[in-house]
């Protein structure tokens, strides 16, 4: 049977990047698929179309890229950049005009003829969320989402998140897409699925017999999921001004992490299993009630932000915010999952603490509670650690806490981890969801958090500074 590799080399593709001289493709896309590219995983034949508004000549455009490459990324050999560049090509248009998507169509149509055969076309929308809908428009009329062949002419489309910015505008992108293609066309990218350390939890819980028994409220007492970030906009100001904390990440990173750890063990290890687990979780997120909003919430500002490029003078877009979930399952009955996330904090880190109830119950200043917590360590110095307490050693039986700790750096195989969209668009090219969100899981996650932006106005909006390692 035909390795990944193999059954990718087989079938000419051609990658259309919306947007291509945005910073996402830059920071992203082309050095994953340059990575591919000298890795010997990209198809024999592929081409790489940049689409995008500014004028290029075809050397300004190579340099451009060669540029990004460069300044990004300058562990590539020369060679594999040199040969990389030989297969990009731009073609420049505005994403509403009809003349220009005709002729993406002619570019398309003339590296199939060349080729002697169709090949498959993927079309990567890495362009702010305002777009999506004229470019999805454009694609329906010009019929450049139709494959032209049944056997190896497959069309797909790499969306970004965030996927709407509530309920009803998801339910109406989702629509938009679904007249276009089918699910399994439609590659909802949410990057934080991708990360190996993300994906070792399934492992870690489902390959240890001695986890899943007391994976339940009977012995777990709460999880905290953190994502934290020391730096400002860096330049997003206008982008993250118009989502905020809670669209930017906590609809989607953080509650995808809630899902894999709340889950059940799925029927089997497919796409379709897998994201119908982190679904059924999703699902079952309580809404939380109005009166209960200011309890269970908090939003915050740090000082500052308002004076970042981009930023409205007036803006009450939280930059820090903290929610308190629950699920509505047996297994989890009375276990609150906490939400966390905060830019401009005092450490960038993201990860998620399973903390087990105290089996002695006890709390006094001379004796805390004694919890064992198992930390799942996402970014950076990913890894696994468990807390444990020992017999300290001397008359008496005193205990201590210990830490028993697995890092992916102190492994051999720590180089050989792939970048997130690496893993990604290999994927896609094979045609995996297993690490993209389904619809099923976009609604759920936006039916739990829609409520809560209906009520932003009514929430105090903290202001906090730079750099603490806490907002009260």
């Amino acid at each position: 049977m035909e390795n990944t590799e193999e059954i990718i080399a087989l079938y000419p593709t051609i990658f259309v990047i919306f947007g291509v001289t945005g910073d996402l493709a830059a920071r992203k896309l082309l050095p994953a698929l340059l990575s591919l590219y000298s890795k010997g995983m990209l198809p024999k034949r592929f081409s790489i179309i940049g689409f995008s508004r500014r004028p290029f000549s075809k050397e300004e455009f190579r340099d451009f890229i060669r540029s990004k490459i460069n300044i990004r990324f300058g562990q590539f050999r020369e060679e594999d950049v040199k040969h990389f560049l030989d297969h990009i090509v731009y073609v420049r248009g505005l994403f509403d005009q009809v003349d220009s998507f005709k002729l993406l169509a002619t570019k398309l149509h003339e590296i199939d003829k060349s080729w002697g055969q169709c090949s498959n076309k993927l079309f990567h929308l890495s362009v702010p969320p305002s777009l999506y809908e004229g470019i999805l428009h454009q694609l329906h009329d010009s019929k450049l989402a139709l494959p032209c062949s049944d056997e190896t002419g497959w069309s797909r489309i790499l969306i970004e998140k965030p996927f709407g910015n509530d309920t009803k505008t998801a339910q109406s992108l989702d629509a938009l897409l679904g007249k276009l293609f089918k699910e399994k066309q439609i590659f909802r990218i949410d990057h934080y699925l991708a990360k190996e350390s993300l994906q070792n939890i399934i492992a870690f819980r489902f390959a240890n017999s001695m986890f899943e028994p007391i994976w339940n409220s009977k012995y777990i007492d709460r999880v905290h999921i953190k994502l934290f970030e020391s730096g400002g906009m860096n330049g997003r100001g206008k982008f993250y001004d118009s989502v905020g904390a809670i669209r930017d990440v906590g609809q989607n990173h953080m509650l995808m992490m809630l899902a894999l750890i709340a889950m059940d063990k799925p029927e089997s290890l497919s796409s379709n299993d897998i994201r119908a687990a982190r679904a059924h979780v999703l699902k079952k997120l309580e809404a939380i009630p109005t009166r209960s909003m200011t309890d269970r919430v908090v939003r915050g500002q740090y000082v500052g932000y308002i004076s970042e490029e981009g930023v409205a003078a007036n803006s009450k877009t939280e930059t820090y915010v903290r929610m308190e979930a629950r699920l509505n399952l047996s297994r989890w009955k009375d276990v609150p999952f906490y939400i966390e996330t905060g830019k401009a904090v005092a450490e960038t880190k993201t990860e998620i603490d399973i903390y087990f109830k105290n089996i002695e119950n006890k709390k006094s200043e001379h004796d805390p509670i004694k919890q064992n917590i198992l930390t799942f360590r996402i970014q950076p110095d990913e890894g696994i650690k468990i807390r444990f307490f020992v017999k300290t050693p001397g008359h008496g039986l005193i205990t201590e806490a210990k830490t028993l700790k697995f890092k992916y750096s102190d492994t051999p195989f720590f180089g050989m981890i792939p970048d997130d969209y690496e893993r990604l668009i290999n994927d896609v090219f094979i045609g995996d969801q297993t690490l993209f969100a389904s619809t099923d899981e976009i609604m759920a996650s936006w039916k739990f958090v829609t409520p809560i932006l209906e009520n932003c106005e009514r929430l105090p909006l903290k202001r906090y500074n730079k750099g603490v390692t806490e907002v009260e």
